[in-house]
């Protein structure tokens, strides 16, 4: 068995992914019908074409688009619901899914009855048909600001929905120009009720954003945090403290962070201690897979199975599952991992 064969039948964890962001084009083509939508294509191909990225201005554009063409309780229960089977396909076992509530309500007008009961309608449906497992990052989104209201809904939902998966609050959007700590107060609710911390930082803005992130909102885990790389006290920081990055190579490439994967840090922030999980973000606007960025630490990483376990069993490790929970999960990974190891020697 190949190091490529191992990771796709391995079994994996997910820590960011964007659910409005994973939806694939003849889901979208689908539900723009059945709204009555103009989208800027009228089939799969052309829609595809569309998804790609081209520059952050674009990836909102389409992010608009999504979100238009979600309205009803089962709009949501069906994203969902794909998304697993997603999962499945990648003998994916547990995803911590980033959603943008507050988008929801203000282009479309859908408030949390709608969209929440459709998410935990999706998520139970998931757990029975493929025995996966799904928790919520609800996302503040910081170009919003100073629209305060927003982050009082996003916080308030977020709060309201720990006893149905969701496990923190996250802050996306256009980081260049917002940075962290302005956002402190909503966090700080959100902390108090117990919920967890992960935003993203260190993509569009430098190291400053990560130290930010972690000084104000009390960052667990950092959505991105490649730039880090520029700052070598705050590698160490980064190590030391065991602040996982989630990091997203091909999506860090698309948007023009680094030109290829040999420019990209991720081997060197690993090689320094730093922990890190491998992810998909948005995976059909760039083109990718789970399993397919994972194959990233193969070639050209040049990783081998050690530390590609390693990377695997992160999403477990530094996930927000309860701690009974996480050593169940990762007991079962190790399991299987050893299975499929057996067999190649066998």
């Amino acid at each position: 068995m190949s190091l490529y064969d191992y990771i796709a039948a391995a079994p994996k964890a997910e820590l960011h992914v964007h659910l409005e962001g994973a939806i694939q084009p003849s889901t979208l083509l689908m539900l723009a019908k059945r709204h009555r939508v103009d989208l800027p294509a009228d089939n799969e191909a052309e829609l595809r074409k569309w998804y790609r990225f081209r520059d952050f201005h674009h990836f909102i554009e389409v992010y608009v688009a999504i979100t238009k063409c979600l309205r009803t309780v089962e709009d949501f229960e069906l994203i969902v619901y794909e998304f697993g089977a997603d999962m499945a396909r990648q003998n994916i076992r547990y995803a911590e899914v980033t959603f943008s509530p507050s988008t929801h309500l203000w282009i479309n007008g859908v408030d949390q009855d709608v969209w929440f009961t459709g998410l935990t309608e999706g998520r139970r449906r998931v757990k029975a048909s493929y025995g996966c497992e799904i928790n919520w990052v609800f996302d503040l989104v910081r170009n919003d600001y100073p629209e305060l209201a927003r982050f009082d809904y996003t916080t308030r939902v977020a709060v309201e929905g720990r006893d149905d998966g969701v496990v923190a609050l996250g802050l996306g959007g256009m980081e260049a120009g917002f940075p962290p700590a302005p956002f402190a107060p909503w966090f700080d609710r959100a902390r108090a009720a117990g919920l967890h911390s992960a935003p993203h930082a260190g993509e569009h803005a430098g190291p400053a954003s990560i130290r930010d992130a972690i000084k104000y909102l009390g960052a667990e885990r950092i959505g991105h945090g490649v730039r880090a790389i520029e700052d070598p006290e705050l590698v160490d920081y980064l190590a030391e403290h065991r602040i996982l990055l989630e990091v997203s190579p091909t999506s860090n490439i698309s948007l023009g962070l680094y030109p290829d994967m040999a420019s990209h840090p991720l081997k060197r922030l690993h090689e320094s201690g730093v922990p890190v999980t491998v992810n998909s973000d948005d995976p059909p606007l760039f083109n990718t897979t789970l399993t397919d960025e994972l194959a990233l630490l193969v070639d050209p990483c040049g990783f081998g199975r050690e530390t590609i376990d390693e990377i695997l069993l992160n999403g477990v490790r530094f996930s927000f599952l309860p701690e009974e929970h996480k050593r169940r999960l990762e007991a079962d990974f190790l399991d299987e991992m050893r299975l499929l190891w057996d067999e190649t020697e066998s």
